[in-house]
């Protein structure tokens, strides 16, 4: 090998150097948005919200099931059609072009995806790092967060994450802190919501961390997180959200949190390819999370974000199609986004609240609100009532919509519209919500 040559490979170069096999794809190739009608100017996104033609076009991008009446759309956003398709793309020219392309090309459309992903999130490339998910984020934030000594303590709540709750559990054993839990108000309230955390802050006077949950996968509510963020900061507690249910759905940046540490997914509001999501540590703040399993990478390593997450091998045409599920989220809008989803989610949770025997978990509060409601029969909070009743809804009316564990107050079942669920199918599920509340 030439003294060039060595030069090129010694500073990972050599991309630069040798040209790819021709028709390799790239992060930047991101799909042309979908013809969607033109929405006339000064169109607010509440008027919008109800144009029964546009959001048809929004529907028709997608590929959904007709075998059941999907209500389960928190779980995992589909990819629409134009994404779907440069997916695929990235996929075959990956699986074509093996390690010459992963080697060579992958890591610079790896950090072009990392750079759209910090701009629709409105922070610096240096604040975020891709992960598979907001679960593996929020561990990584949760269980590298270095400034907890003995004695301590950690809070969480009812509403928080299943696997959230378990890793901050875990911190009893690897910071010998104490972890304590509260339940929010049932039915809430933002002023309720708010004083829940600040009695929490007055009774633990050495709470030093707390995990909050933006918009919550049991009932939706939305957590006041900006306010609760800043009577922590006031009092020298940290805070880290899981926002994996906000942005996206939600019209917000990551700044709006006023957090320094925060959980995002992308394969669920985005609708990017499943096993996309980004870990945010405000800059400055790295240092706080340890380094994964010790990782270094040269001498700034400490203030390298990258350094805090180590996936391996990752699905390479997953984050090469990052670029266009943000333009095509970009495309429809934010704001669009979020006053589509809650009218529909309204159209249910309204007509639902004047059934006898249905309680509606769900606050009239605009505040609150996301895309995400739940419901159970009145009395019936066990898990087997709320797995009982989820069943029935889907052998006898053919909608489906999933249990939830975990609240105080009792198990539920929770409803989740897509942009891309018709009406008519809220319509389905008010109308077998009477059937069911009359036995």
């Amino acid at each position: 090998m030439n003294p060039q040559r060595r030069a090129l490979l010694r500073a990972g170069s050599l991309a630069a150097a040798l040209p790819l096999t021709a028709g390799a794809g790239s992060a930047a190739s991101a799909a042309l948005p979908p013809p969607l009608p033109a929405v006339p100017a000064g169109t607010t996104p509440e008027t919008l919200a109800s144009n029964q033609a546009y959001w048809q076009a929004v529907a028709a991008q997608y590929d959904t099931t007709d075998a059941i009446v999907q209500l389960d759309n928190a779980y995992w956003g589909s990819m629409a059609r134009p994404v779907l398709r440069h997916y695929e793309q990235q996929l075959t020219m990956v699986n074509r072009d093996n390690a010459w392309y992963a080697r060579m090309r992958f890591p610079a459309d790896f950090e072009a995806a990392r750079a759209a992903a910090a701009r629709a999130l409105g922070v610096g490339v240096d604040e975020i790092v891709l992960t598979r998910g907001a679960t593996e984020a929020l561990q990584v934030l949760i269980a590298g967060y270095n400034r907890l000594q003995p004695g301590d303590t950690v809070l969480y709540a009812d509403i928080d994450y299943d696997n959230m709750i378990t890793v901050t559990r875990w911190l009893q054993q690897r910071r010998g802190v104490q972890v304590v839990s509260i339940a929010i108000p049932e039915p809430f309230t933002y002023d309720n919501v708010v004083a829940a955390y600040v009695a929490a802050m007055d009774r633990h006077p050495k709470l030093t961390l707390m995990l909050l949950t933006h918009v919550n996968h049991r009932n939706g509510m939305v957590l006041p997180v900006a306010e609760i963020s800043r009577l922590a900061r006031a009092r020298g507690i940290d805070v880290i959200v899981d926002t994996a249910h906000g942005f996206g759905q939600l019209d917000m940046t990551i700044p709006d949190l006023q957090a320094d540490f925060a959980g995002i997914n992308l394969h669920k509001w985005i609708g990017a390819p499943v096993g996309v999501g980004v870990a945010y540590i405000k800059r400055g703040r790295v240092a706080d999370i340890d380094p994964y399993m010790g990782e270094l990478r040269g001498e700034k390593a400490g203030e390298d974000i990258r350094t805090r997450v180590h996936t391996g091998t990752v699905n390479f045409a997953a984050y090469l199609s990052l670029p266009a599920a943000l333009d095509l989220h970009a495309h429809i809008g934010m704001a669009n986004k979020q006053a589509r989803l809650r009218l529909l989610r309204n159209r249910w949770v309204e007509a639902a609240r004047g059934i006898d025997g249905i309680e509606v978990l769900a606050s009239g509060d605009p505040r609150l609100t996301s895309a995400i409601a739940s419901f159970r029969l009145k009395g019936k909070t066990s898990v087997a009532d709320s797995y009982a009743l989820s069943k029935k809804l889907v052998q006898e009316h053919g909608i489906f919509a999933v249990p939830r564990d975990g609240l105080a107050s009792g198990a539920c079942v929770r409803v989740t519209p897509g942009i891309f669920t018709p009406e008519s199918h809220l319509d389905r599920l008010v109308a077998a919500l009477r059937k069911v509340a009359r036995g």
